[in-house]
């Protein structure tokens, strides 16, 4: 699909769907809109994306891979949304690169109600019917060692996301307008897994696990089970291109048990004042059943343990915590390298000023193009860079870790060309996203590169939402 199909999809929902319906669409739209901008940014590349690329063929052109689907995926319970196999793409490595592995979990966001996951179930979020049958491979992803010096000769695979959960729901299906929906996602992980280790993956001599968006938030989750698939003495680390989502109510809470008044728990997590992404996630965790993935998290989390100003809370809510980045990497032991932009566009949009918290849509220019935020929006938004970077503060401490943050308007970077490795790729010290990833998984250098505040860094290229095509 390219953008047109995007604005015809803009339409359909105005006309299909009432204002009170509209957060739930908004959601699905937002994680259609991922996937296929993403898609069209790879199929045009670095034009898309601000570059000066041609669509004339070139010895740089991307590789196009076939997607595989999932044998006997009913029979192993490993069905997307609608039920259909799993997919994904996997390109054989050569040189000295045969025997090593690259696994790139495919984000989109998550759906929350069986309204909003039976609409998944006709985009290719839901459905392997509605995927594409090949994928250009670019970024971390592209064979090209100019694009990708350390990895381009790796075997790499694209997992395919379908299940609406992170890979990590593990609920029984119901039932919405007379049709099923799966909550699969685990078995999904487990089967594809079970693929590639059949396919080399088991005799791998070094991998690499990660993702993108809610493929990254995956790749925390997901992080030390890769490991225990491969044998002891190889080198496998995890690494995760914008899977930190802020948790503002964490944060709230424990200012709220640490002072003498527990008037913090009201405090600002949107710019209205809600707990949004908190609510959403509790009504994730709830309906596919992901508390199943988090036993010492959510250990941690019964009301027992909590403060007695939490007693209310339901305990569902409570563990809903434990599908936040913050709180998985607590228990992560494989090591871990977090790629975030200090001002995610596509949190900014969706988590920290979501539709329902700006009924007067005074940020709306703001949010489709940083360049035209006020000086109040921008001070809002030194905030948000702010509490990332206290949510990461015990993560720095972590020797094995490493962590890139910049200061550009952007959500994943890894799977463009152009802000992964080029030379007008953003830089933090003079260092692209794949060299830094490169030196920190090589144990080249140290890598924990944190950007100064907008609007310092003259290499990043904002996005621009106005213009999709342009950053």
């Amino acid at each position: 699909m390219a953008m047109g199909d995007v604005h015809q999809l803009q339409l359909w929902w105005r006309r299909r769907w009432g204002t009170e319906r509209r957060a739930t669409v908004a959601w699905v739209f937002a994680a259609l809109f991922i996937v296929l901008f993403l898609a069209a940014g790879s199929r045009l590349g670095d034009t898309a994306l601000g570059g000066t690329g041609t669509l004339a063929r070139s010895s740089s052109d991307p590789s196009l891979v076939d997607l595989t689907l999932v044998r006997d995926a009913e029979e192993k319970g490993a069905v997307c949304l609608d039920g259909s196999p799993p997919g994904y793409h996997l390109q054989r490595g050569f040189g000295s690169g045969v025997d090593s592995w690259l696994v790139h979990l495919e984000g989109g966001g998550w759906c929350s109600s069986l309204e909003s996951c039976s609409l998944r179930k006709s985009t290719p979020v839901g459905s392997s019917h509605h995927m594409e049958r090949q994928v250009p491979f670019v970024g971390i992803l592209s064979n090209i060692p100019s694009q990708n010096p350390d990895f381009h000769n790796w075997n790499k695979v694209k997992v395919r996301y379908c299940d609406g959960a992170s890979y990590s729901g593990e609920g029984e299906s119901e039932t919405q307008d007379g049709m099923k929906l799966f909550f699969r996602g685990q078995r999904i992980w487990k089967a594809i897994m079970g693929e590639l280790l059949q396919k080399g993956l088991a005799n791998a001599k070094q991998a690499l696990l990660t993702g993108c968006s809610a493929g990254g938030l995956a790749t925390f989750i997901h992080c030390d089970e890769f490991r225990e698939l491969l044998p002891t003495e190889i080198t496998v680390k995890c690494f995760a291109d914008a899977g930190f989502f802020l948790n503002e109510l964490k944060l709230a809470m424990v200012d709220c048990i640490c002072s003498t008044t527990c008037l913090a728990m009201s405090n600002i997590k949107d710019i209205s004042g809600e707990s949004y992404i908190q609510s959403f996630y509790s009504n994730v965790v709830r309906l596919q059943e992901v508390g199943k993935k988090f036993p010492d998290c959510i250990s941690r989390m019964e009301p027992s343990q909590a403060a007695p100003e939490l007693f209310s809370w339901s305990i569902m809510y409570l563990y809903s915590q434990c599908f936040f980045a913050e709180e998985i990497i607590k228990n992560v032991k494989t090591p871990l390298f977090i790629l975030n932009p200090a001002y995610d566009s596509w949190q900014i949009q969706n988590i920290f000023v979501p539709a329902s918290s700006d009924p007067q849509q005074s940020w709306q220019q703001c949010k489709l193009n940083i360049h035209n935020c006020d000086s109040n929006q921008i001070k809002s938004l030194q905030g948000f860079r702010y509490a990332l970077l206290n949510a990461l503060s015990e993560f720095k401490k972590n020797n094995n870790g490493g962590m890139f943050i910049n200061s550009c308007f952007v959500h994943c970077q890894t799977i463009y060309n152009f802000t992964w490795h080029s030379s007008n790729s953003p830089r933090v010290n003079n260092k692209t996203l794949a060299e830094a990833v490169g030196d920190w998984y090589f144990g080249r250098a140290k890598v924990q590169e944190i950007d100064c505040t907008y609007p310092c860094n003259p290499t990043c290229h904002h996005l621009n939402l106005m213009q999709p095509y342009r950053m």
